[in-house]
């Protein structure tokens, strides 16, 4: 099966922790980034865990839940290599895979119930990515990542603003 890196923040995490139980009982295997309960913390913090996991290869594919899916989307596609779609419906979830090749889903805990959350992410999981002519288009947005990369120092730090 899969390999899943999964987090979520404070608003997330009751759907986490169902959505982990439905990946194990499916045989995939999962990478839990946290958090560990429902006491307030940034999902920045959470969408990088996960967005690192799988643009370095410990997971195949990530997961993140927050209150509505959207603060952890916008962290996640900050990370070059990170395609992370935020998806409430069955259609969207299938498409983000076949057409986009998203290799992170993002839920929103306040907007899914439990039941409804499985089902996008076992349509997400099962969907391939088509390739062909969408294949020319995620070849120009990892352009539109290379593009907007800072310069780098030699040893490989960015270069802040006033170096540059």
């Amino acid at each position: 099966m899969t390999s899943i890196a999964l987090g979520a923040d404070h608003a997330g995490f009751r759907l986490k922790e169902d959505l982990k139980k439905w990946l194990v009982a499916e045989g995939h295997s999962v990478l839990d980034m946290g958090t560990n309960g429902e006491e307030s913390v940034d999902y920045p913090d959470y969408a990088v865990a996960v967005g690192r996991a799988v643009v370095t290869g410990r997971a195949e594919r990530g997961v993140l839940v927050c209150g509505t899916g959207t603060g952890m989307a916008m962290v996640a596609n900050k990370m070059p290599g990170v395609r992370a779609a935020v998806c409430a419906d069955l259609y969207t979830a299938r498409l983000s895979r076949e057409h986009n090749d998203s290799n992170v889903l993002t839920l929103g805990a306040r907007i899914l119930a439990s039941e409804a959350a499985a089902r996008i992410l076992q349509t997400w999981l099962g969907a391939s990515f088509e390739g062909g002519r969408h294949q020319r288009r995620l070849d120009k947005v990892a352009a539109v990542e290379k593009a907007r990369r800072p310069p780098r120092h030699p040893a490989g730090e960015a270069l802040d603003a006033a170096s540059r």
